[in-house]
């Protein structure tokens, strides 16, 4: 794993050879133990401190040490019919150890930075690859004035890198033609300028966006006096089921697992500018709405609003919509990998600049993390060693199933249980796939086993004098 890793950094160019070199050994370094510091991934004080010359280097920057793996992320979106490009931030706390020039998060006493991130991701929720990043912090005289924010320019507000997820993602579908990209965020991107994007740009993108507020329609409320106008929920409200479906709805913290019974509506309709940008021009759009019927009452019902440019003409177009903007946990399951599996918020580095070139390997590996998680369940017939190599599999049979090794490698479908093993994972019939946090206990454990093979293995050449 940590050896096919070093093929995400295939043509990197950080102006020096050395350079060069120096970022796949840390990044083999760094994936094979994905959990312990820098210290303690890199075996020698030498290569260590060549790690940390090389994260306070001035001519290195994250954008150039993700390059090579966006390039690689790009050719494994052409490989694809279609690709959901999901973005979303999420927030890393170093509190407890700031950088000196570290700004705030929510509070003044909160240091760390707020992370960007544009995911490809397929349909059947294999992440492909990070085709954007971006950091940003608050200065702490910001903190508490939202209010006198909100008639900013949007070039202005935090709001903006919605707007420009989604023209990364137009580039994408200019750059991957003929594969079909369509931007996925939740309600944060609630933002009408994307929509009057969609229309002005000459190929766009396609976008699913869960609704933060109920819109207002150009046509004014006939049940109301006043210069009061329709609202989009009020237009759902009133059209035809068109699909039922039940789903389960797995455990959280706010919620028991459950079975779910949903009643889908749908329906194109033609949105006003908001009054604060009034000289936006009008936009039509497809809603589609999925609520929860005979739930628990509790406040924990599935209730979403899609905003989407994609068609809702049959029942399988709409649950099209759905299915895609579901997609969108792959995002979530993402941040867990970054955050918990590879510990990010523990790094200490002395400033932001070298933080966040340590930052750009670990959002690699946990990239790969969740590749192998989502590669057995989409193409378990492939034979392991599209992934893995040989010194990593065949310790981890002999293990597992203490017999003599096969004739041929295992495919996917059969390995992988084996390795998830070494994780804890009981493969049972009612137990649900592994996920992330059990590939990396046991990616752990399995490097381990790779080293004694390479070194003291039946097919390791001793030499006596």
């Amino acid at each position: 794993m940590c050896e096919g890793i070093a093929a995400e950094f295939e043509g990197i160019e950080l102006g020096d050879r050395r350079l060069n070199k120096r970022s796949v050994s840390i990044l083999e370094a760094l994936a094979a133990n994905p959990e312990a510091s820098v210290n303690a991934s890199i075996e020698s004080w030498g290569d260590t401190l060549a790690a940390y010359r090389f994260f306070r280097n001035a001519s290195v920057q994250p954008e150039e040490i993700l390059r090579p793996h966006r390039e690689a992320t790009e050719r494994r979106m052409r490989e694809h019919s279609v690709v959901l490009v999901v973005q979303d931030t999420t927030e890393l706390d170093f509190t407890a150890h700031p950088p000196e020039d570290a700004q705030c998060l929510d509070a003044e006493h909160r240091f760390g930075l707020y992370d960007h991130t544009h995911l490809a991701v397929t349909p059947e929720k294999l992440c492909l690859g990070v085709v954007g990043s971006e950091q940003f912090d608050r200065a702490p005289e910001t903190l508490g004035k939202g209010r006198a924010r909100k008639f900013l320019p949007l070039e202005e507000k935090e709001s903006f890198r919605w707007l420009s997820g989604y023209r990364l993602a137009c580039e994408l579908q200019q750059r991957c033609d003929p594969t079909q990209v369509v931007s996925v965020a939740d309600c944060e991107a609630d933002v009408y300028e994307i929509f009057v994007e969609f229309q002005q740009q000459s190929q766009p993108a396609d976008f699913i966006i869960r609704a933060r507020e109920n819109r207002c329609t150009p046509e004014r409320d006939p049940e109301r006096e006043g210069r009061v106008f329709s609202k989009v929920l009020d237009k759902l409200a009133q059209a035809p089921v068109r699909v039922r479906r039940t789903i389960d709805l797995p455990q959280t913290p706010v919620r028991q697992a459950r079975r779910a019974d949903l009643e889908i509506r749908a329906l194109p309709i033609t949105l006003k500018p908001p009054d604060s940008r009034s000289d936006l021009p009008t936009v039509s759009q497809q809603f589609v709405l999925v609520r929860e019927v005979n739930g628990p009452g509790d406040k924990t019902e599935v209730s979403w609003l899609l905003m989407t440019s994609l068609p809702i003409e049959s029942a399988e177009d709409v649950l099209r919509v759905v299915d895609d903007y579901v997609a969108r946990w792959t995002v979530e399951i993402y941040f867990r990998a970054l955050k918990t599996g590879c510990r990010v918020e523990r790094i200490q580095l002395e400033t932001l600049p070298r933080l966040k070139n340590c930052l750009a390997f670990y959002k690699i590996i946990a990239w790969r993390i969740i590749y192998l998680t989502y590669l057995n369940r989409t193409t378990p017939e492939a034979p392991c060693t599209a992934v893995f190599d040989d010194n990593e599999w065949k310790p981890v049979w002999k293990v597992t199933k203490k017999k003599p090794l096969p004739k041929k490698p295992p495919t996917l479908g059969e390995f992988i249980p084996l390795l998830t093993s070494l994780g804890g994972y009981n493969n049972r019939p009612s137990e649900p796939p592994p996920g992330p946090q059990v590939f990396w206990t046991a990616i752990r454990r399995m490097l381990d086993f790779a080293i004694a093979w390479e070194n003291f293995g039946p097919e390791t050449q001793v030499v006596y004098k």
